[in-house]
């Protein structure tokens, strides 16, 4: 019998068109799982003000150049549940008696913690949660907002120390 005559195999039953098919099956049921993830789970990266937050990056800005002109430098402690700050500051700059701090996690907002600190010439101690692993984000500011200094800690790797120091934004242009 010449390959003329030969009965055709229907074409479901090549492994070409199945193969060809696998692909686009493939992305269609990632697609399906990605949407359910994104319905089912609650961004804590996205603020409700973002545009707010927006315009406020120059008030930052000044925040941080009245901690530059005043000379602030802070050294962090974490530890077993406890925080202590020691703030320097130019000799004639007052320091406040108490502190605003935020503990901040770049992706699991839930975790922040915002706390005031109360103390004396420079010295500052209260009790905080404990912290999760990864890197957190610290501002220190007076309570009246006036100024503030910020930097970032890696923990647990190292938990012990943060030196904070102001920049004045002013002098980078």
């Amino acid at each position: 019998m010449s390959k003329l005559m030969q009965p055709r195999q229907p074409w479901y039953r090549h492994p070409w068109p199945w193969i060809l098919m696998a692909g686009p099956a493939v992305v269609v049921v990632a697609g399906i799982i990605t949407a359910w993830i994104a319905a089912s789970t609650h961004d804590g990266l996205v603020a409700d003000d973002y545009y707010k937050q927006g315009l406020a990056v120059n008030q930052k800005l000044a925040r941080n150049d009245a901690a530059a002109r005043m000379q602030l430098e802070a050294r962090l402690r974490l530890s077993a549940g406890r925080i202590e700050l020691r703030l320097a500051a130019r000799d004639d700059a007052p320091l406040p008696a108490r502190l605003r701090v935020t503990l901040a996690h770049p992706t699991r907002g839930g975790e922040d913690q915002v706390f005031i600190l109360a103390g004396e010439k420079g010295a500052y101690a209260g009790q905080i949660a404990a912290l999760g692993p990864g890197r957190w984000q610290v501002v220190i500011e007076d309570e009246a907002a006036t100024w503030r200094l910020a930097g970032s800690v890696q923990l647990p790797d190292k938990p012990e120390a943060l030196f904070i120091a102001a920049e004045n934004h002013n002098d980078r242009r």
